[in-house]
């Protein structure tokens, strides 16, 4: 759970949560061996407009970084997707932490950076699943990780937001393994968020 200029890797304990934070949760299950790996940021009541843009651009970022994940593509086609989304809006990419390879692990090869030039990389083919993951942030991309061990916050203490979602690679399509049935930004004829 990490707030605000937390990037990832929050530890959850006793902060309170207040109106105007905004809070990305990171979650991942096993189910039957195999692994999967998703994250949300939600706004916590009334958030200000720059926090707002901050989410919608990463969820925008995610879309885009869904839809260039086709049978044929490659990761530097999800990479620059994702990049050429957000940085145009006047946010940075996180380049230390990616995307990443799912399935008996959590996190396994290949990694899915979230900046990156399209047609480079490896060919993603049918049976491949990967976690797409953008970690944008509202001022400048540069991270630290706290004296915990395990919280990074942006350096600057710009916000922070990270949309995840599992993916599997099919013959003719791709499709979110980790998206619920009831999400309201889900569009099933197109299996990417609107």
């Amino acid at each position: 759970i990490s707030v605000n200029d937390e990037v990832i890797h929050g530890i959850p304990g006793g902060k309170v949560i207040r109106e105007g934070d905004i809070v990305s949760i990171d979650v991942g299950a096993k189910i039957g061996g195999y692994h999967g790996d998703s994250a949300y940021t939600f706004p916590c009541g009334r958030i200000s407009d720059g926090a707002q843009s901050l989410l919608d651009a990463t969820k925008l970022a995610l879309e885009k970084g869904i839809a260039a994940a086709q049978p044929g593509s490659r990761i530097g086609d999800v990479a620059h997707a994702v990049q050429s989304t957000v940085e145009p809006l006047g946010f940075s990419v996180v380049r230390e932490y990616v995307g990443h390879g799912v399935g008996r692990d959590l996190h396994e090869e290949p990694e899915v950076p979230n900046f990156g030039h399209a047609g480079h990389g490896i060919r993603l083919v049918p049976g491949m699943v990967i976690a797409i993951e953008p970690m944008i942030c509202q001022g400048d991309y540069k991270i630290k990780q706290l004296s915990d061990g395990w919280t990074v916050k942006t350096k600057d203490g710009g916000l922070a937001a990270h949309f995840e979602h599992s993916i599997a690679i099919l013959k003719d399509r791709t499709e979110i393994m980790t998206r619920s049935w009831d999400d309201p930004d889900f569009d099933p004829a197109t299996f990417s968020l609107k």
